[in-house]
């Protein structure tokens, strides 16, 4: 427990859910989450759903309060409440240095009647001083007339990034790679109570984009390629975020970003236009918002970029039909930052910065985070009076905040978190991020049982990544680029610290070999490698967010690829150590490499997990969420459909990229038998129940992450090859063998047809698990 607290007075909601709880319990309810973790396995479909159930308390049981209070609010003090602003209208300075200019602050909640702060200015504040400007932020907004509260939001992506204090956890990515929706709901419950602990109620994730364009600089924020197993993990982290309460003190709102197909551009830079059929658009992009929605989720931010032409911020179909009309979104729409204004200067669809606030309020977008200005609020003050933008669409937008305000306790309690029990970085938080750390790495390689290294042998650390916190965790961390290294702690190892720690200093030589991009002393680095008994080669990036991360090709830079060459030449075991947020490609060195190990950006923790994983001390049970690519000029996702190969004829698959997707290697093995489809033939009335037995027959403990996909042979639209439709993560003990079960319903099966609706078509269906296979045909 993270020190919640037990309210005297037990709303009458709360009762229904507690009524409606106890007769789930009496029919037979899912296992909790603790009772998978005794049984040793976490099964997707249990996950998903028990996990369907939004937060509290509904919408219905403030509507007389917000109706009331729309009704006292002025035009002004309305359009206020739709202004978001960043934390350097109401201050002065930055970093730890920052303090409330008390003049601006009025400025912004007296007189404008703001009714969001975000971000730091620029970087993370401690929990102390985050109290202080939440205080007084409050006690201003108490000074108005109507005592609205401010709503603050922050971009917590890995953990409290913008907490000094804060555990920070693998990035999502990483997060993908444990295939554990379990420990994904348990760091989004800490993430949660340490960011409300701050004062600060709203954050803004997690992010749903698909991460099918792995040469996006954001694809280390998503839960990789595959719909399924982004929908899965996504629900994990709202639900952890929101809990049953939204209004406890360790609760808080997420917002899902971006909606939608912001993730997918053309070139693969950031921000950039996207083109993608609907009816790709609703089978890979929309299902992860989808879901998150139906788990309650209360606000959305906004793709900044445009689809087929039309940018998210003006695309009216998008956010009114399918995502309030299909998806049955409750609570209110942001903008993502300062995109209001790019309507005009990027994308061309406004010739005034007034039109495109106009054509963005009607498109749906009822908060704005045009937030280093009061254009927003000025402007739609116009438009309203000019009778341009109906005072009823302005209501709506209103109501839906209020009505997040009140659900969140803020009316209440705008200071609601701060005197909690929480304790920010705890060790037991800690910890959680160890294990999570521990589980996503992800072994790809492993020639002749390189590893795990034995705790004698004489290791030589080299490569950019070995000796800093800052490749551990990327972007989101500290600041917004996470490249700042005096804003790390000093009391977290790095792989090469938590190296020495492991086997001893003694044993461990140590030389640089490059910068990210640079040679400094490969020679040095080769002659000691000569000298050692294995070589851990720490390969990757450096950090980067957004826009900043855009690169043309996807190659390792010149300078690693030139020391992994020269450390080869000599013929020891080599060690290649990746921490990067998307997959760069090693072709090159990847074949003379003994071992490989993908650990992405596994956060603080990093470093003892990563030399806990190579000398053996943990089993790695990582596999991949993404494909790892070959070459930079054939990207493509385990999902794609056929191709034609030489010659024509019959189609094919793609080529074997370096790795693929759901791929991870164990210091144990695993084996499968039985594989049992039943009933062979099926239809929409009845289920497909699939059986497989997986055995451990290796001799140490190990975790196997069984995968269940599915093809069907022949649709209208023509079939990927595979799909992902359920996983489950299994603990087995050597020799030990257990029999997983998962159902299949006609959901499973169906697919967005030519008509952009979902259907489902008679057919022969392949399911396969564990290099098995079985048939079943559905009628």
């Amino acid at each position: 427990m993270l020190g919640k607290e037990i309210p005297v007075h037990i709303p009458k909601w709360k009762l229904w859910q507690i009524v409606i709880l106890l007769a789930v319990c009496t029919i037979g309810a899912v296992p909790s989450g603790a009772d998978d973790a005794v049984s040793g396995i976490v099964d997707s479909q249990t996950f998903l759903k028990k996990n369907l159930t939004p937060a509290g308390p509904p919408a219905s049981a403030s509507a007389a309060a917000v109706e009331k209070l729309l009704g006292q609010m002025t035009l002004k003090e309305k359009i206020g409440q739709m202004t978001q602003l960043e934390i350097g209208m109401v201050t002065d300075g930055m970093d730890q240095a920052i303090r409330i200019n008390s003049e601006k602050l009025h400025k912004a909640v007296a007189e404008y009647g703001v009714g969001s702060i975000l971000n730091v200015h620029d970087q993370a504040l401690s929990e102390e001083k985050w109290h202080e400007i939440i205080r007084a932020i409050q006690e201003e907004a108490k000074k108005t007339r109507l005592h609205v509260p401010v709503l603050y939001g922050i971009d917590t992506i890995h953990g409290p990034n913008y907490i000094a204090e804060g555990t920070l956890f693998p990035q999502p990515l990483a997060m993908a790679a444990t295939w554990n929706p379990e420990l994904m709901l348990r760091g989004s419950q800490i993430a949660a109570a340490e960011t409300r602990k701050a004062g600060i109620p709203w954050s803004f994730s997690p992010v749903l984009d698909a991460g099918r364009q792995p040469l996006w600089s954001r694809l280390w924020e998503t839960f990789g390629e595959d719909t399924y197993l982004a929908t899965v993990m996504g629900v994990a982290t709202v639900r952890g975020y929101e809990g049953n309460d939204l209004s406890s003190p360790a609760s808080v709102s997420a917002s899902l970003k971006h909606y939608m197909g912001y993730s997918y551009p053309i070139t693969g830079g950031d921000r950039s236009p996207a083109l993608i059929p609907e009816n790709t658009l609703r089978e890979y992009f929309l299902p992860t918002f989808a879901a998150a929605v139906r788990a309650g989720a209360h606000t959305v931010m906004v793709n900044s970029s445009e689809v087929n032409g039309i940018p998210g911020h003006a695309n009216g179909y998008l956010l009114k039909d399918v995502l309030r009309g299909e998806l049955g979104l409750q609570g209110f729409v942001v903008s993502d930052w300062m995109d209001i204004k790019k309507l005009v200067g990027v994308h061309h669809v406004a010739a005034t910065e007034k039109e495109a606030t106009r054509i963005a309020v009607l498109a749906g977008i009822d908060m704005s985070m045009v937030p280093s200005d009061y254009s927003f609020s000025n402007l739609l003050l116009e438009l309203a009076q000019e009778g341009k933008v109906p005072a009823s669409r302005i209501d709506e937008a209103v109501r839906r905040i209020l009505t997040v305000k009140y659900q969140l306790g803020l009316f209440d309690d705008p200071l609601r978190g701060i005197d909690s029990k929480t304790v920010v970085g705890s060790p037991e938080s800690r910890h959680v991020s160890l294990e999570a750390a521990r589980e996503s790495i992800t072994l790809l390689k492993n020639e002749k049982h390189t590893l795990p290294l034995a705790k004698t042998a004489r290791v030589l650390v080299t490569g950019p990544d070995a000796d800093s916190l800052i490749p551990l965790n990327n972007g989101w961390s500290y600041t917004w680029q996470g490249n700042r290294a005096s804003g790390y702690p000093k009391d977290h190892a790095t792989i090469l610290k938590a190296i020495q720690e492991k086997i001893g200093a003694a044993n461990v030589t140590y030389v640089p070999g490059t910068t990210y991009d640079k040679e400094v002393d490969i020679a040095e680095a080769a002659e000691a490698a000569t000298k050692a008994d294995a070589v851990v080669l720490c390969l990757g990036e450096w950090a980067y967010a957004e826009t900043p991360g855009n690169i043309p090709d996807l190659t390792l830079p010149d300078a690693q690829i030139n020391l992994a060459l020269r450390i080869l030449e000599t013929k020891k075991p080599v060690i290649l150590l990746l921490t990067e947020g998307r997959p760069r490609i090693i072709s090159r060195i990847a074949d003379p490499a003994n071992a490989i190990v993908m650990a992405y950006n596994p956060s603080n923790e990093g470093g003892q997990a990563i030399a806990d994983v190579l000398f053996g001390d943990v089993n790695p049970s990582g596999k991949l969420p993404v494909t790892y690519p070959r070459s930079p000029n054939r990207l493509f996702t385990y999902d794609h459909k056929v191709f034609e190969g030489e010659g024509g004829g019959e189609g094919k698959a793609m080529p074997a990229p370096q790795y693929e997707f759901g791929s991870g290697l164990s210091y144990t093995s695993f084996s499968y038998s039985d594989l049992r489809v039943a009933p062979a033939t099926a239809s929409s009335s009845g289920a497909v129940r699939v059986e497989v037995t997986v055995k451990n027959s290796g001799g140490r403990a190990g975790k196997e992450v069984v995968q269940l996909y599915l093809n069907e042979r022949f649709a209208s639209v023509t079939p990927p090859l595979k799909r992902l439709k359920r996983f489950a993560k299994v603990l087995l003990q050597p020799g030990e063998s257990r029999q997983v079960s998962f159902e299949l319903t006609s959901d499973d099966l169906s697919f967005i047809g030519t008509d952009n609706k979902r259907t489902v078509e008679p057919g022969v269906f392949d399911v396969g698990i564990g290099g098995l296979r079985q048939t079943f045909e559905w009628k």
